[in-house]
């Protein structure tokens, strides 16, 4: 397959006119980012932000005229903006409520009962190795089960699955996830090589986020595990806001410092009327992989008392174990590479607690969230 340049997706650009304008995109300089990798291509438009929904029809025109390239399989157009200065608070605008033309759409994923978060406060904490093996210990358990890595400045599913080719679109508009294991999965670290540095602002975020949860044929899953950034930034914000999520697990380490960190992300998404679905202890205590013996190196219990303290379930303590984190840096997370050992066992005792709970109301994911600023 011939190599498509950027030159070439310049010249179809040239092609798309703003009507208000009588304009071209390039012309206009709005367009601020290319980036093409083995058929993929993604363009980033720098917009007005007042024209922001006024311009949706010109992002999808940008869109057309790119996927219309020999050889492209997939074609993005994200929308940004500077955000102008912040206005005194007796000028502002009255918040949005969740209703009318100035709230964010719902992002529906059909064929999909569940959507889960795996979140924390902090980065460092094994949330991503413990997402992914939460996955697979659902699949272990017989359940249907997608995995999205939604961090995109730090996606780790490509090592961590050892994916190392792209997904296909069979119709130019939607990918096929790629299979690992029994499980869905899908990452922009699968489009973008692995040294590429994310540097994208929030709204471009959000966009990417959107497309790998609208654009993606998810089929039909009992559930799909969100691999969330850590802390509560844009990435958080955009899935509790517009995505039904049926719940989040918080993923912390025994020792104070983390624990404050793991209770800024549950109050997040109390705030968000997303349910806490209950906090994993990662690193609970260190097993000598040669003389077994047991050392609480970052202490242990800290996330069992925190989840008393604030009336959400403990899902279970994860050792910090060599072949935890071999199996994981290996692409063969320990529930495929050891399914017989007990570290494999207390991934799918989490995993069961987690469907336990999905399961214990049978009406279905929550609608929306209603964000609503005081």
């Amino acid at each position: 397959m011939a190599e498509i340049t950027e030159s070439a997706v310049r010249g179809v650009l040239q092609t798309v006119i703003d009507p208000a304008s009588g304009k071209d995109v390039l012309a206009l300089g709005m367009v601020s980012g290319i980036a093409t990798r083995g058929g993929h291509v993604a363009v980033t438009l720098e917009v007005d932000p007042a024209r922001g929904a006024a311009l949706e029809p010109l992002r999808q025109a940008c869109e057309q005229a790119v996927r219309a390239l020999p050889g492209v399989l997939s074609a993005s157009a994200v929308m940004t903006a500077e955000r102008p200065a912040q206005r005194p608070a007796a000028a502002a605008p009255p918040p949005r409520t969740g209703h009318g033309p100035a709230a964010a759409a719902r992002i529906d994923v059909p064929g999909v009962k569940h959507i889960i978060a795996v979140a924390s406060g902090k980065g460092g904490v094994g949330k991503s190795t413990t997402a992914v093996n939460l996955a697979l210990g659902l699949a272990a358990n017989g359940v249907a089960t997608g995995l999205l890595d939604a961090d995109i400045y730090g996606p780790s599913m490509p090592r961590m699955l050892a994916v190392k080719e792209k997904p296909e679109s069979l119709d130019g508009k939607m990918l096929k996830p790629i299979e690992r294991y029994g499980i869905r999965t899908m990452s922009i670290g699968y489009i973008v090589a692995e040294d590429t540095p994310m540097i994208w602002r929030g709204p471009m975020v959000s966009s990417a986020l959107e497309q790998m949860l609208r654009d993606v044929q998810w089929g039909e899953l009992d559930v799909m595990v969100v691999d969330m950034p850590p802390g509560t930034g844009d990435a958080q914000l955009t899935l509790a806001q517009r995505v039904a999520l049926s719940g989040a697990v918080i993923v912390s380490t025994p020792q104070d410092i983390a624990l404050i960190d793991a209770r800024k992300g549950l109050s997040m998404f109390r705030k968000v009327a997303v349910p806490v679905l209950g906090i994993v202890e990662n690193m609970s205590y260190f097993l000598c992989p040669k003389c077994g013996e047991r050392s609480e190196i970052f202490g242990h219990g800290g996330a069992r008392e925190e989840a008393e303290k604030l009336g959400v379930p403990f899902l279970g303590e994860v050792p910090l174990h060599l072949d935890i984190r071999m199996s994981s840096d290996s692409g063969h997370p320990i529930v495929i590479a050891q399914p017989d050992s007990p570290h494999a066992q207390v991934y799918r005792n989490i995993a069961g607690r987690v469907w336990k709970q999905l399961t214990a109301n049978q009406r279905g994911p929550r609608p929306a969230p209603r964000i609503v600023m005081r």
